[in-house]
């Protein structure tokens, strides 16, 4: 059974850091692409914005524009483990963030880790 397992959410000052990590189990992490989501308060449940991607070696990397330049993605492919580097926050970044792999044409998701930005 896919499992994600995100954490490393929490109440930042803007300008602030925080390192995301999602916890893969039930599939062969090193094979498949990764992805983080996030939807902002007050949107609707199903639309979330892609944050960033990595490719399932691990080189290949793409970010949103909102994020160039201060996210960073990575993973471990021995400890099937996710990361989301988060720096110069900004509070527009406030949000819940979503770890996200597409398995036979499905999405799986994690619960997802709160992210708040304070002004």
């Amino acid at each position: 059974q896919v499992q994600l397992v995100e954490s490393g959410g929490g109440l930042v000052q803007a300008g602030g850091s925080l390192r995301l990590s999602c916890a893969a189990s039930g599939f062969y992490f090193g094979v498949y692409n990764m992805n983080w989501y996030r939807r902002a308060a007050g949107k609707e449940s199903e639309l979330r914005d892609l944050v960033a991607t990595i490719g399932h070696g691990g080189v290949t990397t793409t970010y949103a524009d909102s994020v160039k330049g201060r996210f960073t993605i990575s993973r471990d492919n021995v400890k099937n483990i996710l990361y989301l580097q988060m720096n110069d926050l900004k509070p527009e970044d406030t949000a819940v963030y979503y770890c996200n792999v597409i398995i036979q044409g499905r999405n799986k998701w994690g619960p997802g880790t709160q992210v708040t930005v304070s002004s």
